[in-house]
């Protein structure tokens, strides 16, 4: 390998080590929120006839802040610009309200916490998702399973808020 094309790959691993790390953060931080509260709290809820079982989330979410890290990585990798900007600056506010949700909803045990943050969030999402799509459209296609999740989880909460109230 080249110097140059070592020094690229450097840059690129130091690029990828900030979303990377914002992601597992985010992630981490759910995961401390949600399983200490899973029983009894969460399973005694009424959920609604469309709630995936609880294994489903843990790979879902894995494959989302995978497609987030990547998708914010082709961001950062492009020249700055007020567009580039924007579109860090919604990714990084809608990573801060999905690290929040889990603290509202299962260690607040508060489905209207939940809901007051994921409205928000899938908003910010689908913007984020469409800013993205604006610099670089593999990266919006990255955000696209995310919108179309966070949207279920709008429902899903929405529906575990009205059940339990």
């Amino acid at each position: 390998m080249s110097d140059s094309g070592l020094t690229g790959w450097r840059s690129d691993v130091s690029i990828a080590a900030w979303p990377l790390a914002a992601v597992v953060t985010a992630s981490a931080l759910g995961q401390w929120a949600t399983f200490p509260n899973l029983v009894p709290w969460y399973v005694s809820l009424i959920k609604p006839s469309f709630n995936p079982p609880n294994w489903v989330f843990g790979p879902v979410w894995t494959a989302l802040y995978a497609l987030m890290a990547f998708a914010a990585f082709r961001i950062l990798k492009l020249a700055p610009s007020p567009a580039r900007r924007v579109a860090l600056i919604l990714f990084f506010t809608q990573l801060a309200l999905n690290a929040a949700w889990p603290w509202l909803f299962f260690a607040a045990h508060s489905p209207l916490l939940g809901m007051i943050d994921i409205v928000p969030q899938f908003l910010c999402v689908a913007a984020t998702c469409v800013a993205f799509a604006r610099l670089d459209r593999v990266a919006g296609l990255c955000l696209a399973p995310l919108v179309l999740w966070v949207g279920f989880a709008v429902a899903l909460s929405g529906a575990i808020y009205a059940l339990n109230g």
